[in-house]
């Protein structure tokens, strides 16, 4: 039985040792919790526990976290391959299973192979927005896929970290001639690590733009200069955006407002630089004019500095077709309902006749044709 792979020196490349596989796997651990743990806090924002709180400010803070998180997971596809490909001839150990504690510990690494492998090649086909090879929806396989890996993660770190401690410990002497070798190994790791980040992470920091020739987004490409996911013709609702008719519904403890654009335009006029912080790692930021959230909450009799609101679409029906927003953004002067971007009506697909913008939330919830607006008081 022990032809193949499980023959003996099988495997003679003399850059495998332990201690590659330790320092890549310390590297891979590193991303793989920043990924973790800015991931976590995305799926908080978009989906709050009654106990989470996200503040408006600092404005920029989404952004940030969130373009961290897919730099990092890009960065991870170089550290992830040569991993595997330092520790796979473990997986041809003879005998395969020595016993009952071995094998749970291999069952394991398969479980933490098959999840580190989904969510990388997920997230680059998430930044792609290229969804046909996923049958379901990429958010929730995700999110939970990435807690799957953690524990598994956890579980291989318990076991080798003895190993690891005393790969890491060693010193040069002993060992073999090509140990320059392996280091050039690693630094051609890292340098593809940060050639990737260098070349995509320009779709999210603005004076890196010209490098990016990897990402998927440019941040001034677009309607009015600034990149869009879904179109007005996407969503299906240009005809009733571009309807003269259009009324903006505001409902809250004292009643109704129908507003048309004349007069949400007579309403005070507020400008503020917000950036549009998408999931897919770009962001943008546009000058955007319209009317305090704030006070349309008052104009209906709410508490601007308690209520809680709903903001819906024209949109017929999508995962993101409304919005909660809650009083720490519904309160702040600069969550507006944009009319103008760049002095400039809004584009059809920048949301027009009227948009949510508000600071530090994620692009999905920052809702486009804005058709209802409900307030809600807390009880």
């Amino acid at each position: 039985m022990r032809r193949g792979p499980m023959r003996a020196g099988a495997f003679p490349s003399r850059l495998r040792s332990t201690r590659l596989t330790s320092q890549l796997g310390v590297a891979l651990g590193v991303a793989f919790a920043v990924c973790f743990l800015t991931g976590l806090l995305s799926h908080l924002v978009q989906d709050p526990p009654g106990w989470f709180r996200w503040p408006a400010r600092p404005v920029g803070l989404y952004r940030f976290t969130q373009g961290l998180h897919v730099a990092t997971g890009l960065a991870t596809v170089p550290l992830l391959g040569v991993k595997l490909w330092s520790a796979y001839p473990h997986l041809f150990a003879w005998p395969p299973v020595r016993s009952v504690a071995h094998a749970l510990e291999r069952a394991s690494v398969g479980v933490l192979v098959a999840a580190a492998l989904f969510q990388v090649v997920g997230g680059v086909l998430n930044v792609s927005r290229w969804y046909a090879p996923m049958p379901f929806f990429f958010t929730a396989g995700h999110y939970w896929v990435a807690w799957l890996a953690v524990g598994a993660l956890l579980v291989h770190v318990g076991v080798h970290l003895p190993t690891v401690r005393g790969a890491l410990a060693r010193t040069a002497a002993g060992t073999p001639p090509d140990r320059l070798s392996r280091r050039g190994l690693l630094g051609g790791v890292a340098a593809a690590a940060g050639l990737i980040t260098l070349t995509t992470v320009g779709q999210t920091v603005r004076p890196l733009s010209g490098l990016a020739v990897l990402a998927p987004r440019r941040p001034d490409v677009g309607p009015q200069g600034l990149p869009v996911n879904k179109t007005a013709d996407n969503a299906g609702v240009r005809a009733r955006a571009l309807d003269p008719s259009y009324r903006l519904a505001v409902v809250g403890p004292a009643g109704r407002a129908d507003l048309d654009l004349a007069a949400l335009h007579a309403f005070a006029q507020h400008t503020a630089d917000l950036p549009i912080a998408c999931v897919e790692g770009w962001s943008a930021t546009g000058r955007w004019t319209g009317v305090r959230l704030r006070d349309l909450v008052a104009l209906v009799g709410g508490d601007p500095d308690r209520a809680e609101v709903l903001v819906e679409s024209l949109e017929a029906a999508g995962r993101y077709r409304a919005s909660t927003v809650a009083p720490a953004h519904a309160r702040d002067p600069l969550t507006l309902i944009a009319l103008r971007l760049d002095g400039e009506p809004l584009h059809p697909d920048h949301g027009y006749p009227a948009r949510l913008i508000a600071p530090n939330r994620p692009g999905v919830l920052q809702t486009k044709w804005v058709a209802r607006i409900t307030v809600r008081e807390p009880r």
